[in-house]
């Protein structure tokens, strides 16, 4: 790893924990054992860092949430394959997100102090909410899930229930606790298909 990966990652360990504007440039220095100069030869400020570790928390989500996705063939499945990815591969990855989801972190912190890196981070969760959305309509065309199901209201309800389970990680900091969560989602779709 070199120094600007090493800036990067320490970062996004120390903002997953502590948050964006309560991490100090100092903490950063620190943890990645680098001098001031050190840390702006690679970024110009603060915020300049913040949308690296975006770019490098982005790339981390889709590879643990994503990952195994494209060999699911029914997309009702790719739906329970997302569920489960996010409650073991990514909720769970103490070593890149020691305080949990960086991306809700962010999102209730900035909101009022930086509105715009808040809606930055904002588009990720529209993408997750798209994609979903994606996958029960093509369930529901396929007849894997029940005609009566709105496929919207279905898809707020899951992207809330993988919000609250970060959220209520992030206070608890409890494995079962996210295990029960995804558990009773996956449970709740189950009882929506097509019998």
């Amino acid at each position: 790893m070199d120094i600007k990966e090493r800036i990067i990652w320490e970062s996004l360990r120390l903002f997953s924990l502590k948050g964006f504007l309560s991490t100090s440039t100092q903490d950063v220095m620190k943890a990645a054992k680098i001098s001031k100069g050190g840390l702006y030869n690679y970024f110009q400020s603060k915020e300049d860092l913040l949308m690296a570790v975006l770019t490098e928390a982005r790339r981390i989500w889709r590879k643990n949430n994503l990952n195994g996705l494209d060999e699911v063939e029914r997309p009702i499945d790719k739906v329970k394959k997302l569920l489960k990815n996010y409650q073991n591969r990514y909720l769970k990855d103490e070593r890149n997100f020691p305080g949990g989801c960086i991306f809700i972190t962010l999102s209730v912190e900035l909101d009022d102090q930086k509105p715009v890196l808040s809606r930055e981070i904002g588009k990720g969760w529209a993408g997750l909410k798209r994609m979903i959305k994606r996958f029960l309509d093509q369930a529901q065309k396929k007849g894997e899930i029940r005609k009566d199901v709105k496929t919207r209201e279905l898809t707020e309800m899951l992207l809330a229930g993988l919000l609250g389970t970060s959220v209520i990680y992030g206070l608890e900091k409890s494995k079962s606790g996210i295990d029960r969560s995804i558990t009773s989602l996956i449970a709740y779709l189950e009882s929506l298909e097509s019998k």
